[in-house]
């Protein structure tokens, strides 16, 4: 964990918006084995459970548009 803020907003039923180091990032939703998974900007936002304690990682995408890449971010709800 950064320390660094990131909210994650769910607009829509298959949309989130993801806010993360002072840019916005539109995402939709893709499958997922476990948990939500939202791609798009060359991000991935995937989070697993709701309330306190819940969880979610911010990938960066390979150049050729694969994952996993480079793991940006873990955060915890509070």
């Amino acid at each position: 964990m950064s320390g660094k803020r990131l909210i994650a907003r769910y607009t829509e039923p298959d949309l989130a918006t993801v806010y993360y180091d002072g840019y916005t990032y539109r995402m939709s939703i893709a499958v997922s084995g476990s948990g939500a998974r939202y791609v798009g900007d060359g991000l991935e936002w995937w989070s697993k459970g709701s309330g306190t304690g819940a969880w979610g990682m911010l990938l960066r995408h390979e150049s050729d548009g694969s994952t996993p890449g480079e793991r940006l971010d873990v955060c915890e709800e509070i």
